[in-house]
Order: C-alpha cells, then sequence, then structure tokens
C-alpha cells in the first residue's frame, strides 16, 4: 500500500508498505482525506522536537471502515469515521482523573507514533468517532476543529460574550468558528492580509491588522472600554500572550492554545489585579470531536472554506513544500488517498 513518510528534514517520499493486520478489538480502515498540521509542517522542516524519522505523519483524517469488531457505536463496514488520534496511556495521574487529552506520555498520531498517512491503517475501535452525515473533507477537517474547540470549552463562553483571537492561521480561524457557533462577538487580529480577509468571511465582527491597525484602540471601541471576556491566544508568540493579558476584562479567561517556543516576561500582578483566569489548553477530548461532528452534519458551520487546496498523495511533497514556504495565502490543504466507495 502507499506510505508517505517524512524520512528527514525536508524530505518527503512516497513508499509501499505491507498492509496492516488488524488485532482483537481494531478496525480496518481505509484512509480517504488526510490534513496537514502545523506540527506535520514542524516535522518536515525539522521543527518538532517530538519527532523522530522516518515518520508517518498524520492525525487530521477521514476513513472509511472495512472491517470492525462488534460495539457499541454501531459501526460497520462502509461507514465514515475520524478518530481520537491522542494516544494516552491510562495508568498515568492526569489518565486516572480523565484528563487523558494531558496524559503525561501522550503520543499523537504522527509525532510521537506514526500516523495516518497511507491507504489503510488499523485502530482501535474504542477511538472511532461516526462521522454521521459529514463528507470524507469535512471529517479530514474535524480534529483541527476540536483543538479550537476544546480551548474554547476551558472558558465556558456565553452568547454575548466578547471574544479577542489572536492569530488567524488554521487554529485562530476555527476558535472564531466555534465562538461564533456559541453566539460570542470576535474579534480577531493578524499580520497578514489574506488570514483576515478569511477572518471576515468567517463572521468575524472585527478584524485588526496588527502591523498597522491601533490595536488598543479599536479593542477599546469594540468593548466600550470594558474589554474582553475571553482572549484566545493562537499564535504561541510572547507579543500575543501578553496583548491577550492587556486586553482581558477584569474577571476575564485567557486561553493558550499557541505552541510558544520563546520565554516571556511580564508582571505578573496584573493577573492579580485583574483576577484573570489564565487556562492551559492540549489536545481534544473524543465529546469534542462528537460536538463539532454534529454542528457540521446539522450545516450549522461550513469547514470546507477553510481548504485551500487538495493534493493526491502522489503530490504530498508538493503539498508540505507549500506549507513550508506559506505566505499566509494558504489555510488547510488536504492529501487525497481516496474517495468513499
Amino acid at each position: 500500500m502507499r506510505t508517505i513518510e517524512i524520512t528527514k528534514p525536508f524530505e518527503v517520499r512516497l513508499t509501499d508498505q505491507p498492509m496492516p493486520v488488524a488485532g482483537p478489538g481494531e478496525a480496518l480502515l481505509r484512509v480517504l482525506y488526510c490534513g496537514i498540521c502545523g506540527a506535520d509542517v514542524a516535522s518536515y522542516t525539522g521543527n518538532q522536537p517530538f519527532t523522530t524519522y522516518p515518520r508517518i505523519p498524520g492525525h487530521e483524517f477521514s476513513a472509511q471502515i472495512v472491517t470492525v469488531p462488534d460495539n457499541d457505536k454501531g459501526l460497520k463496514p462502509g461507514d465514515l469515521v475520524t478518530a481520537n488520534p491522542y494516544f494516552n496511556c491510562g495508568a498515568c495521574y492526569a489518565c486516572r482523573r480523565g484528563l487523558v487529552n494531558a496524559c503525561h506520555d501522550n503520543q499523537t498520531m504522527g509525532v510521537q507514533r506514526d500516523g495516518a498517512y497511507r491507504d489503510y491503517i488499523v485502530m482501535p475501535a474504542e477511538r472511532l468517532i461516526p462521522g454521521k452525515n459529514c463528507t470524507a473533507r469535512e471529517l479530514a477537517l474535524i480534529e483541527p476543529f476540536a483543538i479550537s474547540a476544546h480551548a474554547l470549552s476551558r472558558a465556558a463562553v456565553k452568547p454575548g460574550d466578547r471574544v479577542l483571537i489572536m492569530g488567524a492561521g488554521p487554529i485562530g480561524l476555527f476558535a472564531l468558528l466555534r465562538a461564533k457557533s456559541m453566539g460570542a462577538k470576535a474579534a480577531v487580529a493578524d499580520l497578514l492580509a489574506h488570514r483576515l480577509t478569511l477572518a471576515g468571511e468567517y463572521g468575524a465582527d472585527l478584524v485588526i491588522d496588527n502591523g498597522k491597525d491601533d490595536l488598543p484602540a479599536l479593542c477599546r471601541d469594540f468593548t466600550e472600554g470594558g474589554g474582553f471576556d475571553v482572549c484566545v491566544e493562537a499564535c504561541g508568540a510572547p507579543t500575543t500572550f501578553l496583548t491577550c493579558i492587556e486586553q482581558a476584562a477584569h474577571g476575564a479567561n485567557v486561553i493558550l492554545i499557541g505552541n510558544g517556543k520563546k520565554e516571556t516576561t511580564f508582571l505578573h500582578s496584573v493577573l492579580l489585579k485583574k483576577e484573570l483566569n489564565v487556562f492551559g489548553s492540549r489536545n481534544a477530548l473524543t465529546k469534542d470531536f462528537e460536538t463539532l461532528i454534529g454542528l457540521v452534519s446539522d450545516k450549522k458551520v461550513d469547514v470546507t472554506r477553510m481548504v485551500s487546496g487538495v493534493y493526491e498523495a502522489e503530490d504530498a511533497a508538493a503539498a508540505f513544500d507549500a506549507l513550508a514556504h506559506n505566505d499566509g495565502t494558504l489555510a488547510k490543504i488536504l492529501i487525497r488517498f481516496a474517495d468513499p466507495e
């Protein structure tokens, strides 16, 4: 079967590997579409500290069931599914408390273990998530959507809340989609014009060019001087984290999704003064996937506009190269292995 491997930084190869065999409790899946995550791009460029080579990337995917054991989800051959790709140990303190997304020994497909970039994979049946009426392309976008949705669930966003999202990459845009679906008023800031255009198309109530606009003034007007109820940091940069702290209302929630690579220095007394709640967010839970599949299936959210291009499996190297040199004009790229039968 066809398999895509990152063999070393900046080298992607299409190889031929044996078909997998499903073991007890496992389903055999025919992979349909896979998304390219920022973590996959980091593996490609050699900037992913958790990746060893060669590595089969991919944790954003849709698939069609070939075989599946008896299960309580009603899953059967032919069904379209996605899956929870964050493998947890089940024994650490986090797992024992139900925080399986924050397992001490988390192994995400495509990062710490091989992923879905191949014609067929086997998965524990308990990790499969029914696709309802979603298309194969929509299901391949659920995992990154779940990352953002899980983050917003940490802050219990309510209708009418004012939400600031720093960063309009895919995760920031998915955070915008989820915030709007929860009835929030959302402002989105970024440095790249095309990303801000997408944010406007996705329903942002205010878009801010962080390189040209007077962000504090625009935020002050938008919130009538009160600040934001929820601030989402989706860049991983010190400056955007500090902006979230500065623009948060007293008693607000600040959520960190962006994976920072630089230290941030600030006077922490502002957290006390404003009595801020600062949340980290990691991965997602199966219930996040299920909620979003329901929204997409019911046509309450359109995720397909996020797709900037679809590449065939044979052209995966070109897809990775395009994202590695992304000037902001690309959001999500999908790789097609097959269409549903």
